[in-house]
């Protein structure tokens, strides 16, 4: 149904667009690497693809709880020449910057406190749990520019079954053809020897 607004309906939409000016209007060509860690007062975890801002809808309890499990199993044997980070950006190239929901990293890369993104040359295993908002980003899009950034290990990691478990799907990077080649689809147990030895007992998220 359509209307007019009134004058008083006026004045109070354009005090309302002056106190939310709502979100930045991007460049023509797209943001930056170098634009998106300069924007201020983006929503958290907000990432940067194909130089577009994309940001993160409310997770459900199964991604909080997957992420928690996973990552207390890379941290319990994890080399002293590696660190476990979560959700923090990765610069991919000049107009992408997504933000894993945990990855690996050389420890010589990892910086201070004041850190706020990693080179994909330093991390070596990207870590995405699908959500339903994101699923052909986390399925496609980003394994495709991990890939081609060289990051050497992936994993992508589905709810599945009755119990609502976290089934993770192991890549390795194919170096020649940039592209990722499955390693194993783990259900119960998630036992690897690379990125270093792992070994992670997935049926745990049912006491988390």
């Amino acid at each position: 149904m359509g209307g007019t607004m009134t004058a008083e309906a006026q004045s109070e939409a354009s005090q309302q667009r002056r106190a939310n000016p709502g979100w930045p209007v991007p460049p023509p060509d797209g943001y930056t690497v170098d634009d998106f860690f300069t924007l201020d007062d983006l929503p958290p975890h907000t990432e940067l693809i194909d130089g577009s801002l994309v940001f993160v809808s409310p997770q459900r309890k199964f991604h909080t709880l997957a992420m928690y499990l996973l990552e207390q199993g890379l941290r319990q044997h994890v080399p002293n020449d590696l660190r476990v980070r979560r959700e923090m950006a990765v610069v991919l190239g000049k107009r992408n910057a997504p933000e894993p929901d945990l990855l690996v990293v050389t420890a010589a890369a990892d910086g201070d406190q004041r850190t706020t993104r990693y080179q994909a040359a330093d991390v070596l295993l990207a870590v995405e749990v699908v959500s339903p908002d994101s699923e052909d980003r986390d399925r496609d899009t980003k394994p495709h520019k991990y890939a081609a950034a060289g990051i050497k290990h992936f994993w992508l990691v589905e709810m599945t079954g009755e119990n609502d478990r976290p089934m993770v799907i192991t890549y390795e990077l194919d170096p020649v053809n940039k592209t990722y080649i499955s390693t194993g689809v783990h259900h119960d147990r998630l036992k690897l020897s690379a990125p270093y030895d792992i070994d992670i007992d997935l049926t745990a998220i049912d006491e988390l």
